[in-house]
């Protein structure tokens, strides 16, 4: 069980703030729906882990892929669709699954359902594995009786996020190996070449300009000084990290990223495409629309596109119309998705122009990473190339002088 933070309102318009103990914010929902109450914000309350009451089964610290997350679901709904019930159709999936981790966790949810609970109340055993729209879909699935084409929208949901965050990795892995190339050669370089270049230089006097001091400087610092070089990296590296999980250093990086130029786009598109998508599955399924930019906003990562979600939450509950929000922040989302969302709002059709709002975004990425590599190769040709005159010069230039003085 963990503790919420929560501000809700009452049936009768007065707003409150309280804690709660719930397993999950999905359950907080829930249980504050019961009693009447519309759930405004929700934060979790930070507690101790040395007085953690949570009990952590070893079996289940393994990791789940999100592609088996996706086959769970695909596979569920084809099975149900076939007329499977659904704890037959568990068992064939945990039979089936190679994953220890996995095959634990789904005969764990197979005896919480066969003891009569729900299939969305046992998935909120497991929050890491199984996240809120994956319960709030199946939730609104058992609801409506349309169990199957819940988990087939969950697993094409998921599916698509998973897709765009493979094709930005592998758009990103050409640049990495590269540098990391690069920074190795250096390293050797300053360790290997450098100093026997300088004693040269300093045995015969000679002058030495400010770029090759500068190289010199490096140099010496990573032989003689390399321990502390290390320690000073990764004590710098740490504090980066630590500052990086406070809103305000999430904040800077994540206005930083957006400035980029290529990357500042991709990540656009793709936060909006995901939006789109999750918003869009949510809704479709029968998902109340504050609820689903609840979740959605959990879903995104970057906090200048999950302000907006909350914007456009608070809105909503007080009888705006969400595309107002988006419309006063095309910085963010593009003005494509606030104009589609009016078109929506207008016609009764939300979920289906966002479904068009996230398809477009998902071709428009997936073509801009493969087009990656042929995008960064000019960038990174002048880099490397920036990177080697500067050491060339370096080099060369206490070479004329040598030859000067012989």
């Amino acid at each position: 069980m963990s503790k919420f933070i929560f501000k809700a309102r009452k049936a009768n318009g007065e707003i409150y703030s309280s804690e709660k103990e719930a397993v999950d914010r999905y359950d907080l929902y829930h249980m504050l729906r019961e009693s009447g109450s519309e759930v405004i914000s929700v934060k979790e309350k930070k507690t101790s882990k040395l007085f953690n009451t949570n009990i952590n089964i070893p079996f289940l610290t393994g990791r789940v892929k999100p592609i088996e997350k996706i086959n769970v679901a695909r596979n569920l709904a084809s099975m149900l669709e076939a007329g499977l019930p659904l704890s037959r159709a568990l068992s064939v999936i945990i039979r089936e699954t190679r994953n220890t981790t996995l095959k634990k966790i789904l005969e764990d949810i197979d005896q919480e359902v066969t003891s009569g609970q729900t299939f969305a109340k046992a998935l909120t055993k497991f929050p890491k594995v199984f996240p809120s729209l994956f319960v709030s879909m199946v939730h609104a699935g058992e609801q409506g009786g349309t169990m199957a084409q819940a988990l087939k929208t969950v697993a094409s949901s998921m599916e698509s996020s998973y897709n765009l965050e493979k094709r930005i990795r592998g758009a990103m892995m050409y640049p990495a190996v590269i540098v990391g190339v690069m920074i190795l050669v250096g390293i050797l370089m300053f360790i290997f070449v450098v100093p026997s270049l300088m004693k040269t230089f300093t045995d015969l006097n000679v002058a030495l300009p400010i770029t090759t001091q500068i190289l010199l400087i490096i140099s010496n610092a990573i032989r003689d000084q390399g321990l502390l070089v290390l320690l000073i990296l990764i004590f710098v590296g740490a504090g980066l990290r630590y500052w990086s999980r406070k809103d305000s250093g999430k904040s800077v990086l994540h206005a930083l990223v957006l400035k980029i130029p290529i990357i500042g786009t991709l990540v656009q598109e793709v936060n909006t495409a995901r939006t789109a998508r999750t918003l869009s599955s949510l809704t479709k399924s029968g998902v109340g629309v504050v609820e689903s930019l609840t979740i959605t906003s959990s879903v995104i990562q970057n906090v200048h596109f999950r302000e907006v979600l909350t914007k456009a939450r608070e809105a909503i509950s007080k009888g705006e119309l969400m595309s107002r929000i988006f419309a006063a922040n095309t910085k963010i989302y593009p003005v494509f998705l606030s104009e589609m969302l009016s078109v929506g709002e207008e016609t009764g059709k939300v979920s289906d122009m966002l479904a068009d709002v996230a398809r477009y975004y998902e071709d428009d990425v997936e073509q801009k990473t493969k087009d990656m590599s042929t995008i960064i190769e000019p960038f990174l040709i002048v880099f490397i190339g920036g990177a080697v005159a500067f050491f060339a010069i370096s080099m060369i230039s206490p070479m004329y002088s040598l030859v000067n003085v012989i």
